[in-house]
């Protein structure tokens, strides 16, 4: 029963992305009565979740300090995901990029079909 209502508020069509992955996060952001959009760049750290409940975490470096967001997949806030680069990852979960800093935070590319060339 709890799915049939939770499938009335699940997208329908999900874009394709991986652990690792190098992704552009599309976002609505309300400041007092104006609207706009945010993209939000990184790689996802991790998955979590299924159905409606179903999020991911994208960290990013900026100004030398680590930046992570967590996004509720379905939310209607997130207007769109996209996969830019691929990285190679060999864990569900990628913790262990938030010890390191500069070119150790890169994963090696994995060339794959569901990424968008900019």
């Amino acid at each position: 029963m709890l799915d049939h209502v939770e499938s009335k508020n699940l997208k329908n069509a999900l874009p394709h992305f991986e652990i690792g992955d190098t992704v552009d996060v599309h976002c609505r952001i309300k400041e007092g009565d104006k609207v706009r959009t945010q993209i939000f760049t990184g790689t996802v750290i991790a998955r979590e979740g299924r159905g409606i409940n179903e999020s991911f975490t994208v960290r990013r470096i900026v100004n030398n300090e680590g930046v992570e967001r967590k996004f509720p997949l379905h939310s209607p806030n997130v207007l769109d995901i996209r996969a830019i680069r691929s990285g190679k990852a060999r864990r569900a979960k990628l913790y262990y990029l938030r010890g390191r800093t500069g070119k150790a935070v890169k994963l090696a590319q994995r060339h794959s079909k569901h990424t968008v060339a900019k």
